[in-house]
């Protein structure tokens, strides 16, 4: 699970306002830290926590609002992860263009919303799968086609062969679903990739390598069966990236909805409502 390999490293999970305000001279801050294994009901909020050594080349940044990991501040803390991610699927790996047909699987939540613009404002030939709630949402984002998986089937809904297909859901029937609507030459990409489980469930010694033996392996077999590129995908800065997305939010051409605001004393209840999918869309934590 993500908060063991954060537990692991002993990360800060988000940091806000310091306690000294003269510049320069930050010592302390709020923190919510994950000090041992387990879930959102490890997550404590502390007081007084010492500000790390900056680096070469590193900043402090003050945090306003951090999203829960889903323009106002809420919406701009909300937008980065989610697109970014999005990002690095289409143009990163599938190097999507204008005028080809892209498919998201599960294009009601963040990264699938953020998929759906980005592919439209790329000139792309947009269809996606939701749930009945989000139809209206992912038709206003620029879709051509909505599909309710609940009560559609999505290879008789649409009609021809993608380009790209981002999976936002990576079970193995989306799996299935997206290989076959793919044209020779095409990209699969999902979310969902092995390696993260495989690390948890192994360690990185063990289990890094029988991710990648894993990824290799679906690579070769679908290629050789259906001759189109398999990837897994993650979320990676991107210079280029982030100001695309700042300027395709600036223009309103990317947006994307916060469904919930937690204050940060209420850090347990934010990842809990995401990790029991309580909350469809972006969850942010605001500092007060």
């Amino acid at each position: 699970m993500w908060w063991r390999a954060v537990a692991r490293a002993r990360r800060r999970v988000a940091g806000a306002r310091p306690v000294s305000t003269a510049a320069g001279a930050e010592k302390s801050s709020r923190a919510v830290l994950v000090p041992r294994f387990g879930g959102p009901e490890v997550l404590e909020l502390r007081q007084g926590v010492p500000v790390p050594d900056l680096k070469p080349g590193e900043v402090l940044v003050r945090a306003r609002a951090v999203s829960i990991n889903p323009l106002d501040l809420r919406e701009a803390s909300a937008i980065p992860f989610a697109a970014l991610t999005a990002w690095r699927a289409l143009h990163g790996t599938a190097g999507i263009s204008e005028g080809q047909r892209v498919l998201v699987i599960g294009g009601g939540g963040a990264v699938g919303l953020s998929a759906v613009q980005l592919a439209v404002a790329a000139g792309c030939s947009v269809s996606a799968t939701c749930g009945a709630q989000s139809i209206e949402q992912v038709l206003a984002a620029g879709a051509e086609k909505a599909i309710d998986y609940t009560s559609e089937d999505t290879e008789s809904a649409v009609t021809g062969k993608f380009d790209a297909v981002l999976d936002t859901i990576g079970v193995p029937e989306t799996e299935r679903i997206g290989i076959n609507l793919l044209r020779r030459g095409g990209h699969y990409m999902t979310l969902q990739g092995e390696a993260a489980a495989l690390a948890d469930r192994y360690g990185l010694y063990v289990g890094l390598p029988a991710a990648t033996a894993t990824l290799l392996k679906k690579q070769m077999q679908y290629r050789c069966s259906h001759g189109i590129e398999y990837w897994w995908t993650y979320m990676r800065a991107d210079p280029e990236g982030l100001h695309e997305i700042r300027r395709l939010s600036g223009a309103g051409k990317l947006q994307i909805p916060v469904e919930k605001t937690f204050p940060i004393s209420q850090v347990r209840e934010a990842h809990e409502a995401k990790e029991k999918k309580l909350v469809p869309g972006k969850v942010v934590l605001e500092f007060d």
